[in-house]
């Protein structure tokens, strides 16, 4: 999802240096050579960075470079296939970050896994494709981005998809998957479907849910997003496999002229225009982390391909040049971007290249708010702490860090005439069969490796104690459970973030979590509108050491007692009429942990869903924002960041699809910019 590249044009002209380990595609190279100048650099080839480099080369007359700090997956069966979903987690196209000590769970650090690949987090995510609630667009409009709102995000949803309805009547009634053709695009890029196979178990929980009150979804990506939901997922009808971001913006343009990208290079910073830099960023670093991911790749925890991290020392900067500063309140100055600088890693010498119109900042909301740091936008005394020059003091920059955090849990399903998905793996005989008729047929079991029978539960629905939690939030002075030593602007902004989310946490129409089943007996739970504001900070001047990454999960308690309330419900799911056949085992937590006990299962087994966001947030300056409705920072004339850390709350969605739309609504901006 992050910093990218590949150049495509046979017939560039050549700078004096090159790329190299070029790969073929469709008869052309990866990485040729480059231009001496771009109309627009696009920093970052995931999801976001592909879609708006491909739009944006639309237009024959202007020229487009995205820069990709992975590489080019070599169409792995692990990437297409989607049994293989979340096997790649952890593996060579993972960044393999990790959390800081999060002291107010069991003080342990969390893997965050994010794409370190062309297509980014489009290559290792689990497929799931919904956009969320109307509320959730409504509440960015309302919060002062004005066009943000649902009717103005769903032509882009639309205009980003194919939407091919489930191949079965019979199917579609047996699993509730109904359709509003109104809200569907049948000539976008991404291809969304449903897989060629459907574990009969999906149909037990439905209807447990609505057992307890808790209705089904008539289509998940119409706006009305509370409730069970069988979701749709970026998955090819035909041959049954991953639809990505490379797939679909990149495969299919690769012979457009003025569309480049070169992949192995990492942007260092931004070079703007009077403003230089610290040593340490633009410098090589020797014995540095040379692949730039901030683990070391290998993999192996609890079974996900985690691993633990590595660091870049720091440097001698006693023979620094001196730094020029050129510190502007975002509110008057009016900075521009001349180009981005770039190495293949921290030993490499840093190159330069220029940009004639806008860069675009397309990293991800982790590194889009470390590379501008790096580049001196950002808060004052963080860049003051690091020696680099202060450009613009922008508050928000790494700031107003959300996730949707999940707690798994463990309810083996004992009545064996139901299909499971762990016979892939326990039964050898049954998996050569479901590979066998994959690859023959695309059809069966492997189809169906994304875990898309979902519930998207309002708090009001599931727990007596609803009113009584929405008490305590709508109590919480707004500083309460913040981090120390905020801006007054983030603080503000977060005030009118906390009155939408106490709001919505009253409705019986908003989801406040979800639940994710996976067929087997795990209904694991993640907050979907958290409390909680997290912080991702530099950790140096070295471009090439990771962030820090602090989510603060939890710090609210009104998060904690929404996953407490979801996991007593899921007590009153088990034990529904429908659920009953299914002979579950209540092992993680017990049938009679009381909340000592889930407490302790809460704090030592949160984890990321992998949905980072609100890092760089449209929202007014006065609210600690980053990016105006128009995705340009503050204080720039043209530099924009484009990536869930634009998003000024984060929606009740797996969010690829919210990228997608959000990256095609950022589009126009470029063109219209383009065409003056």
């Amino acid at each position: 999802m992050y910093w990218s590249g590949l150049a495509l044009t046979a017939f560039a002209a050549c700078l004096p240096w090159s790329t190299t380990g070029a790969v073929h595609l469709h008869g052309r190279d990866i990485n040729a050579p480059l231009l001496d100048s771009y109309d627009y650099i696009v920093v970052g080839c995931g999801i976001s960075g592909l879609v708006v480099t491909n739009r944006l080369s639309e237009d024959s007359s202007v020229n487009v470079l995205c820069i990709e700090a992975g590489d080019p997956d070599h169409y792995e069966p692990i990437i297409q296939d989607p049994v293989y979903v979340g096997a790649d987690i952890g593996g060579i196209y993972d960044w393999d970050l990790s959390t800081t000590p999060q002291t107010q769970l069991d003080g342990a650090a969390r893997p965050m896994p994010q794409g370190k690949v062309l297509g980014g987090g489009s290559i290792l995510n689990a497929m799931c494709w919904n956009r969320g609630g109307q509320d959730d667009y409504n509440a960015w409009a309302a919060l002062g981005n004005p066009g943000w709102d649902w009717e103005g995000m769903l032509p882009y949803f639309i205009k980003s998809e194919t939407y091919t309805p489930v191949y079965s009547a019979d199917i579609a009634r047996e699993y509730s998957i109904n359709y509003n053709p109104a809200v569907h695009g049948t000539s976008g890029p991404v291809q969304v479907s449903y897989p060629r196979f459907f574990y009969p178990q999906s149909t037990n929980l439905f209807a447990a849910l609505n057992y307890l009150g808790v209705p089904t979804e008539f289509d998940p990506n119409d706006g009305s997003s509370a409730g069970a939901a069988f979701v749709p997922t970026d998955l090819d009808p035909n041959n049954q496999t991953r639809s990505d971001a490379r797939r679909t913006y990149f495969d299919p343009y690769v012979s457009r002229s003025n569309f480049h990208v070169i992949t192995g290079q990492h942007v260092t910073r931004l070079l703007i225009e009077g403003v230089g830099s610290n040593y340490e960023v633009s410098n090589p670093t020797p014995g540095g982390n040379e692949n730039g991911n901030g683990m070391n790749g290998m993999g192996s925890n609890e079974g996900f391909g985690f691993g633990p991290g590595g660091s870049t020392p720091a440097l001698d900067n006693s023979t620094a040049p001196p730094r020029v500063l050129r510190r502007q309140s975002p509110s008057t100055s009016t900075l521009r971007i001349t180009g981005v600088e770039f190495a293949a890693n921290a030993s490499d010498v840093r190159r330069s290249i220029t940009a004639a119109r806008e860069v675009i900042v397309a990293a991800g909301s982790l590194h889009s708010a470390q590379l501008l740091q790096l580049s001196g936008i950002g808060p004052s005394s963080l860049l003051n702490s690091f020696g680099i020059p202060v450009a613009l003091d922008l508050p928000g920059v790494g700031n107003n860090l959300q996730d949707h955090c999940l707690v798994g849990t463990f309810y083996p399903y004992n009545n064996l005439s139901y299909p499971m998905p762990t016979e892939l793996t326990t039964n050898a005989t049954y998996n050569a069969q479901a590979e066998l008729e994959y690859n023959t047929f695309k059809t069966g079991p492997w189809t169906a490796g994304s875990p898309n029978a979902l519930a998207f539960n309002p708090l009001p629905l599931i727990s007596n104690n609803s009113a009584s939690i929405l008490g305590g939030a709508n109590d919480q002075a707004p500083t309460a459970y913040l981090a120390d030593g905020l801006d007054p602007t983030i603080i503000a902004g977060y005030t009118l973030q906390k009155q939408s989310l106490v709001r919505r946490l009253a409705e019986t129409t908003v989801a406040s979590y979800e639940i994710i089943n996976n067929n087997a007996g795990s209904l694991t739970v993640a907050i979907m509108h958290p409390f909680s504001r997290g912080q991702c900070y530099i950790n140096s001047a070295d471009p090439f050491e990771p962030p820090s990454i602090d989510p603060r999960w939890l710090t609210n308690p009104v998060d904690r007692q929404v996953l407490i309330e979801a996991l007593l419900f899921n007590r009153q799911i088990l034990a529904a009429p429908p659920m009953l056949p299914l002979q579950a085992a209540q092992f993680v937590p017990t049938v009679d942990a009381d909340e000592a006990a889930i407490n302790q299962i809460i704090n030592s087994g949160i984890r990321t869903e992998f949905h980072p966001s609100g890092t760089c947030a449209m929202l007014p300056l006065e609210q600690g924002g980053v990016v105006d409705p128009h995705l340009r920072v503050h204080g720039t004339q043209n530099l924009r960041v484009v990536d869930a850390g634009i998003f000024p709350m984060i929606p009740a969605a797996h969010l690829q699809a919210v990228v997608y739309a959000v990256a095609e609504k950022a589009s126009l901006f470029q063109e219209a910019q383009s065409r003056r």
